[in-house]
Order: structure tokens, then sequence, then C-alpha cells
């Protein structure tokens, strides 16, 4: 890539320590800049001027209605340790960064103040603005002599006008001034052509009367803008803004450089040397064109989906339209309730031209902001990428996050035991009563387990005997609001007894394929631990059985032979602690 180079000649033979000049802030857009300001001093300071100086001073901005402000920065400075408390138009300012700079060989000190007064000039407007209460009036008297001593304010302006050309507007800033010569790099820039290009200056201490080899190179190319700046006298008390010619020691300058850059240019190096004059570089400020992305962003969809636990999908889309440049991939994506930062994501890739990407992702939203909060998304909202409009990166919606439907007991349910604890379950009348107890939006659906209910799989219907898997065993209700898709879990029990079996006291046991063994019902695989014992009524035991045996089919006991037809005894022994044993009578007939 190409690098535009900017040389200043302004040679000097004082030794300096300062602050580098460098990259402070950046903004992309259908941009321009403009400064405005004015000395304290009453003359250009020199070895025959007095040693006075103002405290206030006043002066205009004066912008077209279709400008739009953008941000403004206050800078003051002047002799002396520092003033870094003043006030315009009556509202005081702190200084929030400070710049020093001494002068060696004479144990000199300079300061420079900065104040974003942003809000404070988009109040105001057009007008005018006086800057007081900057007194460097103590310490001057240390720098008459040597005609160091000066004071000032400027305030840079970045407006927005829709007829403008896409510019990016790079300012830098620190407090630097010529040892022998100084060297300036201006990085950060994004060339595509040379239309309307141009630099701008705030320097201090500039004397019209001194103007040896002080002069502003472009690529080799001599820059000017005579009569105001002549060729070998670029900082003499002059503001380009105003065409005025008296700014004593100040200059807030401006140079046309479009026949001295090309497109692809990235970084620029301002040279400046002095054979006499003393000058301090606080602020250099570049309007040139460029490519820039424009990111927006959509909220497509907001559903909650687990309203006890307040969780929430958030379906929403970055888009990068209207532009001329990619949005690069790792742009930052804030996501806020009101002010509260929820989640931060970034974008996967580059974004090209009039393409989009599109996101899905769950929040978790703070009870306290329940139940209604503004749900806001911004994109690159640090502005660390160069954009368009950095005015159009976020998307807000009202939200108002349903409550859940309430819990409510419901009761458990206990069936006989149909063998190995299985049992029949039928779940209409818990239908009914949830059918009762909640509204018609609400629906009921009935799951085996909670990792049923989660994945909405194995779903029972509860009008259909249901035969347990376990016992006992929880069944799980999704009880959901179908309008609002808020769900709460409900759940009873279901559990299988041993009910009393049910003895038949007559059998015919002749193989004929009916009625041929002694029926128990409700007690194999059910009494698991069961014995049985039948006697004769000579009280002889014909049969000993059990759960692995078959029942009694009127066979002796270990025989084959039949028992005669009569009237025999059993005990039946549960064997389970709780079910106390039966003795009873059973006949058997041919």
């Amino acid at each position: 890539m190409r690098k535009l180079l900017i040389f200043i000649t302004l040679f000097s033979w004082i030794k300096i320590n300062a602050q580098d000049v460098q990259l402070f802030s950046q903004f992309g857009g259908r941009l321009d800049f403009t400064m405005f300001g004015n000395t304290m001093n009453l003359q250009e300071n020199g070895f025959s001027s007095i040693c006075q100086i103002n405290t206030s001073s006043s002066a205009e901005l004066t912008l077209l209605p279709e400008d739009e402000i953008k941000s403004a920065y206050l800078y003051w400075a002047g002799s002396g340790g520092g003033d870094f408390q003043v006030k315009l138009n009556d509202s005081i300012v702190n200084a929030t960064r400070i710049f020093r700079d001494t002068l060696e060989t004479r144990n000199l000190n300079f300061f420079s103040a900065f104040a974003d007064v942003t809000e404070h000039v988009l109040q105001t407007g057009n007008g005018n603005y006086t800057l007081s209460e900057l007194d460097v009036s103590d310490v001057i008297a240390d720098y008459c002599p040597n005609a160091t001593n000066f004071a000032g304010w400027s305030i840079l302006v970045i407006y927005k006008n829709d007829d403008l050309e896409l510019n990016q507007i790079n300012v830098y800033d620190g407090l630097q001034h010529v040892p022998d010569e100084l060297n300036i790099t201006l990085d950060n820039l994004n060339v595509i052509d040379n239309v309307g290009a141009k630099i701008g200056f705030l320097a201090w201490e500039g004397d019209r009367g001194l103007s040896v080899n002080e002069s502003l190179f472009v690529n080799g190319n001599l820059i000017s803008n005579p009569p105001l700046n002549p060729g070998n006298n670029a900082f003499n008390g002059t503001n380009s803004f105003t065409g005025e010619s008296d700014l004593y020691n100040m200059d807030m300058d401006f140079y046309d450089i479009q026949n001295n850059i090309s497109a692809g240019d990235t970084s620029a190096t301002v040279q400046l040397t002095s054979g006499q004059d003393f000058v301090m570089i606080n602020t250099v400020v570049t309007k040139l064109n460029s490519q820039l992305p424009d990111a927006t962003v959509t909220i497509d969809n907001v559903t909650p989906l687990d309203c006890s636990a307040k969780i929430a999908q958030l379906n929403f889309t970055v888009k990068n339209e209207n532009s001329t440049e990619l949005l690069p991939a790792n742009t930052s994506i804030k996501i806020y309730a009101n002010s509260t930062l929820l989640e931060t994501l970034q974008t996967t890739e580059d974004i090209l031209i009039d393409e989009f990407e599109s996101f899905e992702t769950i929040v978790t939203i703070p009870t306290d902001l329940l139940p209604d909060f503004t749900l806001t998304i911004i994109v690159d909202e640090e502005n660390a990428v160069l954009e368009i409009n950095d005015d159009n990166n976020s998307d807000s919606i009202e939200i108002s996050y349903p409550e859940p439907p309430n819990t409510i007991e419901l009761q458990n349910l206990e069936t006989c035991n149909l063998g190995f604890e299985k049992g029949n379950f039928n779940f209409s009348e818990t239908l009914q009563f949830l059918e009762e107890n909640y509204p018609p939006e609400i629906e009921f659906t009935f799951y085996p387990s909670e990792e049923d209910l989660l994945a909405e799989t194995n779903a029972i219907n509860p009008i259909i005997d249901y035969t347990n898997n376990s016992n006992p065993q929880t069944i799980f209700v999704k009880t959901q609001d179908v309008n609002t898709n808020c769900y709460v879990v409900n759940s009873f029990e279901i559990q299988t007894t041993n009910c009393p079996p049910t003895i038949f006291n007559i059998f015919s046991a002749n193989e004929d394929g009916l009625n041929d063994q002694f029926e128990i019902t409700g007690l194999q695989n059910i009494y698991t631990d069961y014995q049985i014992f039948i006697y004769n009524r000579y009280g002889k035991l014909v049969f000993e059985g059990n759960n692995n045996k078959p029942l009694w089919r009127g066979k002796l006991l270990n025989s084959t032979e039949n028992v005669p037809s009569a009237t025999y005894y059993y005990t039946l022994v549960f064997n389970d602690g709780k079910t106390e044993t039966i003795t009873g009578w059973v006949y058997v007939g041919r």
C-alpha cells in the first residue's frame, strides 16, 4: 500500500519534552469537520509586547441547517503548569485528558487540556460561545521575556450532512513542538480516492513575524493557502475556517490535499522543521474518502422457553445493507434487558455488502426486571469498526414477559399389582381435575419421565389405560399456556399394591380344559414368596406349592395319581411380612 507523506518545515534549535501526537478517535460516514475558537492574547507576543493576557474570549459556531453535530471536542492551552477547569458559556468544564510540553533550555512548561463537550454543543447549536476562567496571568511574567506567553481555546466539531461523500475522519492529538525536525505518523487511514481530501491543524505559539523556513509539504509538494498561509509561514496566527488573521499565537487551519494523495494510502507522515519560530502541534484532523460498512440489527423473534426459569429464545439478524465495504468478522454484539447486559456475542464471519448473518441464542432474564422491560441489541457499541452511520446499530423491543401457570397438587394413583409390580392406570380423572382447575388456554400433556417431557417424546394418552414401567413411578404433566408457550410441570405418583387374592373353592380336575386347577387369582407373580399347603380330611399333606410351581391340579404330592373327589383344606402363607395367612377349603370334583 502507498503511504501519504506530509512535510512541514519549521527550523528550530530548541530541545523539548512532549507527548506524541497519535490517533485519538475515528468517524465514518457522510461527515466533515470544522473548528472554531479564539485566542486570549491581546496581541501577538513579542519582545516589545505588553505582558498581559485575557481570561475569556468568544467565537461563533455557524453550521448549515442540514448539518448534524456528531461530536465536539474542546481543547484549551497556555503557558505554565496548567488551568484544568474552565467555563464554556457559564458551564463548568473539567479536563478529562491533559497534555504537557517543556522547553528545557529555558525550563518553561506548557499545557493543553481536553474535554468532550458534545452534549453542550448539541444543546446550544449555532451561536456565540464564550470560554472563560482560563487564567495564566500569574505565570506569564516568566514567559514574556522570550515571547512564549499565550493562551487560547478551540472546539473541533465533527458533523454529518447527507449531501457529503462517504468520508473517514481521523482525529490525532498530543502536544509536540519542533526540535531540529519533528516527525508525526498518522496511521489508520483508508483512502479510496482523493476527492475533497483535507488536513486540519490546531497549533499554538506560531508567530506572523517569524517566518524562517516555516513550510508545509505533502508528498514533496509545497502546500500553502495564500495570502492567509504563505508557503514560508504556515503557522502565523490565522483561522482558515473564517479567514481571520489576528488569531494571535494560535492557528486553526486546514489545507486541501486532494492533488497530493492517492487511493490506497494507509498512513501519513507529518514532518515539521523551523529556522526560528516556536510552534506546538496539538491536534491534526484528516478527512479522506473511504469505503465503509454499515452494521444494523433487527430483532426477529423473542420466544419464552421456560417461564419459571425466565429463559427466552432470541432470534435476530445483523445486516450490512447500503454499505460500501464488508462488515468484518468478530464485530461485537451486545444484548441488554433495560441497562443490564445479558450476553455478548460476535459476528462469526465477514458480512459482505448487502448480506446478513442470522443468530439464535438463549438468554436468561433477571427476575427483578420482570415482567415488563426493554430488550435491546447493539452491534459495534464500542465503535471499534468505522461505519457509514453509527446511529443505526441497535434495535429494541418492549417485552411483557408472560407469567407461567400455577402448579397444583395432584392426587397419587394406586392400583392392584397384576404381576411383577405392573398395573393398569387410567388418567381420565386426573385430566378432568386439571381441566376444572385451569383456564381454557391451558393444555396438558402426560409423560412417563421428566426427560421425555423436556424432549417431548413418548407422550401418554390419558384416557387409555397405561401400564407402569417402574414401581413407584412419577408421571409428569406439561401444563402449558397455548398463547404464550409458558409452562409448568405438575406431577403425581402411580404405584401398584398387592391386593387380596380371589380364591375359588371348587374345581373339576378332569382335564377337560375347563376349571382343571385350584384357581387363585392375584397370587402368582404378585406375592412372589407365598407358600400353599393342602391337606385331606385326615390331615395328610397332599400338595405343597409356591410361586415357582404350577397351581394344584388335584394330584397327590409328588405323584401323578389323582386325589379322590372330596373336600380339602389349605393354608396360604404370603411371607411378605404384612399379609395374614389365609386358611380355607376347596372341593375337588371329577
